[in-house]
């Protein structure tokens, strides 16, 4: 039982304070500390698919996320260079029941973090927790960079992909260079714009883009190049470099980064999913435990779903070992997996020659002849419910 349950969370991210409102719901007393001065999310937009959705409705979410952005009715695959589509994924014909959103990562920000207050969660601001310390059969130790320590009687690291516990619990592993780049940016986008996910492929580089609601459009563009490039959600860089990499892209493509005035730029890095995701009363989840790169819209939503099992394991298990073993023995092969699948992704839509018009006349033939089959490939993703007989 959770009742009167202390737990100590560290980051307000996605699944810091996911975590949050999952434990305070079942009864615990939850305190979430975050490094910066007020709760805020600098990225630009992300992709709810039905498996988080359902998450977000067992938390008591669902009307706050329908409200926070437009439903998705499908993803196109498209021809950087000519503009041709080479297939349709006709989510709200063939998913009627099926419930997939694009919103402003803020705005998910901006629900779970009221969420989490009116289920009781205490939140403090200004906490960098600079060190982490566990050691068996005794209470995890964290140091701020202020020199104040505290003790926590559960702690959970949401704290991403520079994560103190995760280090704390498994060492220090350093990240491989995929060699490839991101931009972000968001551009003004007329009322009436279709919810479409489309993603321009060309060989070497792609761009995703989707209305976010609220007159914004989400641009991601990815590039591969051998130079390194920081792994930073706060570099920015010059417009000019973003519009010369995809400069070959059809006119919707130019006329959208016209509009681009200072994008961010970040590196993408492989990191292993973690070895160890629990021990010495602390546990891992989110980027923490399992960071992905960004070709299967999935970073927010895994971190959705580690949160609820994490949440149901503690309630239903005697011991906490038990219940975090229980935890990533659940988590952790499913993870594993979509972490592998987002980074096929990358290759599949950077294919260049004569295996580029092959996978295209595939795709071509498999989007007018079995739609279905050709969704039902993630279905293992999509169609996974973590809070199957929850109710609500």
């Amino acid at each position: 039982m959770l009742i009167g349950r202390k737990v100590t969370v560290i980051g307000a991210g996605v699944a810091g304070l996911t975590v949050a409102r999952a434990l305070a719901l079942r009864g615990a007393e939850v305190t979430v500390l975050e490094r910066a001065e007020a709760i805020r999310e600098v990225g630009a937009g992300l992709q709810i698919s039905p498996n988080g959705a359902r998450v977000l409705r067992a938390l008591g979410l669902g009307a706050a996320l329908a409200e926070a952005g437009p439903r998705a009715a499908a993803v196109e695959l498209i021809d950087g260079v000519d503009g041709s589509r080479v297939a349709r994924l006709d989510l709200a014909r063939l998913r009627p029941a099926d419930e997939y959103r694009f919103l402003h990562r803020a705005r998910l920000i901006e629900v779970l973090a009221q969420g989490a207050r009116e289920a009781g969660v205490q939140v403090r601001l200004l906490q960098h927790v600079e060190s982490v310390e566990l050691a068996a059969g005794q209470r995890p130790r964290l140091v701020t960079a202020t020199g104040n320590e505290h003790e926590a009687d559960l702690l959970i690291g949401a704290d991403g992909l520079q994560s103190k516990v995760r280090q704390a619990l498994n060492g220090t592993v350093a990240p491989f260079f995929t060699h490839q780049v991101a931009w972000r940016a968001l551009i003004p986008c007329e009322a009436d714009a279709p919810p479409l996910a489309q993603v321009f492929m060309a060989a070497g580089r792609h761009l995703v883009s989707y209305p976010l609601g609220g007159g914004l459009r989400n641009i991601v563009a990815i590039e591969e190049r051998r130079r390194w490039v920081e792994e930073s959600w706060t570099l920015r860089d010059d417009a000019m470099m973003l519009r010369a990499a995809f400069d070959s892209f059809c006119p919707q493509v130019s006329d959208w980064l016209a509009q681009v005035e200072e994008p961010w730029l970040w590196g993408l890095f492989r990191h292993p999913v973690a070895t160890h995701w629990h021990g010495a009363g602390a546990v891992i989840l989110g980027d923490a435990a399992h960071p992905t790169l960004p070709f299967l819209a999935q970073g927010a939503v895994m971190a959705l779903e580690d949160a609820w099992v994490l949440a149901e394991a503690l309630a239903r298990h005697d011991s906490d070992a038990a219940a975090l073993a229980a935890y990533q023995a659940t988590r952790q092969p499913r993870c594993s997996a979509i972490v592998d699948a987002a980074s096929r992704n990358a290759r599949n839509y950077h294919l260049s020659g004569i295996s580029r018009s092959i996978a295209h006349t595939g795709l071509r033939a498999a989007s007018n002849l079995m739609p279905g089959r050709l969704l039902g490939r993630f279905d293992w993703v999509y169609g996974h419910d973590v809070t199957a007989g929850a109710g609500g």
